[in-house]
């Protein structure tokens, strides 16, 4: 496994479709999740800070895990099949649960969780982006400090 970082997500063109970009931590692949819009919000929220005046899913979901003292050690992104992307919510007592990568992303973020990408994935769906790539991923994290969740609505 390895361990990546949430870049942000973004609306494909012309798809129109929000994806997450996640970026290895120790290496130069980037892996592109396809996600639903709902989810899209979550994400974006979470990295910006948004505190909604009641709880939205994700949020209960860390709610409940604290009022529970249940800690999320790790999110592990697991396989993909087809395009779809599986993954795991490891808990402190061994426990593992089966969820969506853009839930389990969604839940890290709010948790302070580690986020991990089996090899394989990264191998198959990853993007390796060279050097002198960087000032398009660049542009792409500029991007994303602009955005805000209200792009995301259908």
């Amino acid at each position: 496994m390895r361990e990546v970082e949430v870049l942000g997500v973004r609306v494909e063109m012309p798809s129109n479709q929000p994806i997450v970009l996640l970026r290895e931590l120790s290496g130069e692949r980037y892996l592109p999740i396809w996600i639903g819009a709902v989810e899209a919000t979550a994400i974006a929220f979470a990295q910006q800070g948004v505190v909604p005046p009641r709880p939205l899913t994700h949020d209960l979901m860390k709610d409940i895990l604290d009022a529970t003292d249940t800690p999320l050690n790790e999110v592990q992104i697991t396989s993909v099949n087809d395009r779809v992307f599986y993954a795991n919510l490891v808990f402190a007592s061994g426990v593992e649960v089966s969820a969506r990568p853009s839930d389990s992303i969604a839940l890290a973020l709010r948790t302070g969780t580690r986020i991990v990408c089996a090899e394989d994935v990264l191998a198959e769906a990853g993007l390796a982006v060279p050097a002198e790539q960087e000032d398009e991923v660049e542009r792409f994290r500029e991007f994303l400090d602009q955005v805000t969740p209200d792009d995301f609505d259908s």
